[in-house]
């Protein structure tokens, strides 16, 4: 049950700071892109590289707050079906070439966040 509580403590966080990054990343870049998703997913990756890092290389991370930190809060604060949503709401209004940066944008630079993410955690 202990884990339970953990995950939707996370979850509850996670979801609302989604909502309140990207709102905030929208209200100042505007919503002609998805920089919002972007922003989130990217955060995300960054999180989820040193988090992971310290979970499993330092042991840093009882399995309890690894299902707070990676399941729970970070599972509900990163948006991949928002990022296929909106990348395929683009399609649909002929900004196939926005898309088509949203998708590669969003995944190889959540790669190198994520390798930024692992490298910070394995020099503590």
């Amino acid at each position: 049950m202990h884990k339970w509580l953990m995950l939707c403590a996370g979850g509850l966080i996670g979801t609302a700071g989604r909502y309140l990054l990207a709102g905030a990343v929208y209200r100042w870049l505007g919503a002609a892109f998805p920089y919002g998703t972007l922003a989130v997913n990217l955060l995300g990756c960054l999180a989820v590289g040193f988090l992971g890092t310290l979970a499993d290389q330092k042991f840093l991370l009882k399995p309890e707050a690894r299902v707070f930190w990676m399941v729970g809060l970070l599972g509900a604060f990163t948006t991949f079906s928002t990022l296929i949503y909106e990348s395929w709401r683009l399609i649909q209004q002929g900004q196939l070439v926005l898309a088509g940066v949203n998708l590669l944008g969003s995944l190889a630079l959540g790669l190198v966040a994520l390798w930024i993410g692992h490298l910070v955690a394995s020099a503590l």
